[in-house]
């Protein structure tokens, strides 16, 4: 029998509203995140990659109940978000780790103070929490007697990151989403934070949604990867899925944007021509038609559901692959 999944996000809908018209009327909404599905299993890494807008960044939020969806359900551990389970015990449970790391810190409180803020507020006596902010310090490789008592400015970007690791581990969460979180280091730098990660996650049996734009990093990190393209789920399946047999063909043209030293695998032309579409007026039908090479009438008629392929959990939302489309090119690889 398959386990149940830890986590479970359903149908998930976010749309924002842009003010502005007359009399403060709505000028229309932005679609950041349109009917999104996805499960989460105890102890696995799933990549979340895409272009800037596709939604990464919000679902993140959606998934740490930092935003409120408009639509949809979050089930943690088989417990429904606002009927079985409250917003606090779902954060205590969920931790998020951001791309600034300057920015996710007080500048007017120590690492010491940073790290036992949230279990003193939670009802951990002072003494208590600061026991625990110097073993979390010792945990992600920083010494409490050098750094305890340091502010964010006298941190370097990928210590200040570590810093944030262990505040999200103060609660021992079953959950990190991980949001950009090496974006922004360079990449020895990055490295030794990736290791940190892999490692905690070995140790702690941590569950982590790891998003990033980087596609080596994501193949790196990840079991799963969710491929996401102007607010909605266009390719999910397992990292080796993906990567050797990408099924749809704005997957196929990311992945040829990759960065390769092998000479033979030069790009010779631009993978993906043009900018997404605007999110607040999407193109009917599946929205990645307008840059796609193989676009056929339907793909501007019908939008296409997640259809399961051939392999373990290997879903895509493509009518190439969806068995009665009538795509001219149906059954072909992208």
């Amino acid at each position: 029998m398959i386990p149940a999944p830890l986590f479970s996000a359903q149908n998930l809908v976010k749309h924002f509203r842009l003010k502005g018209g007359l009399l403060g009327s709505s000028r229309g909404v932005v679609r950041a995140v349109d009917n999104v599905s996805f499960d989460l299993a105890e102890g696995e890494t799933l990549g979340i990659v895409g272009e800037s807008g596709c939604g990464k960044s919000t679902t993140a939020r959606l998934i740490v109940d930092l935003i409120s969806p408009d639509a949809g359900t979050i089930t943690l551990g088989g417990k429904l978000l606002g009927k079985h389970i409250s917003a606090r015990e779902l954060r205590r449970q969920i931790q998020m780790v951001f791309q600034d790391s300057y920015a996710s810190l007080n500048p007017r409180l120590t690492m010491e103070d940073a790290i036992a803020f949230g279990p003193k507020v939670n009802g951990m006596s002072p003494q208590q929490a600061a026991r625990l902010a110097h073993e979390l310090l010792e945990r992600v490789g920083l010494e409490p007697r050098r750094f305890a008592g340091r502010y964010p400015h006298e941190l370097s970007g990928g210590q200040r990151q570590r810093v944030n690791i262990a505040r999200a581990l103060a609660f021992s969460p079953k959950i990190v989403v991980l949001d950009e979180s090496v974006s922004a280091l360079d990449k020895s730098v990055e490295a030794q934070v990736l290791n940190l990660l892999a490692d905690l996650k070995a140790e702690l049996g941590l569950t982590y949604v790891f998003i990033s734009h980087d596609l080596n990093v994501v193949r790196h990190m990840s079991d799963r990867v969710m491929v996401m393209y102007l607010g909605q789920v266009a390719e999910i399946g397992t990292v080796e899925a993906i990567y050797s047999a990408p099924a749809h063909p704005y997957t196929a043209a990311l992945l040829s944007a990759m960065p390769s030293m092998d000479p033979d695998r030069r790009t010779m032309e631009a993978p993906l021509t043009g900018d997404p579409p605007n999110p607040i007026n999407p193109p009917a039908g599946c929205r990645f038609h307008t840059r796609c090479k193989h676009a056929d009438t339907i793909c501007a008629a019908v939008e296409p559901g997640l259809f399961g392929l051939p392999g373990e959990g290997h879903q895509v939302a493509c009518h190439i692959h969806i068995p009665g489309s009538n795509h001219r090119n149906r059954g072909v690889e992208a």
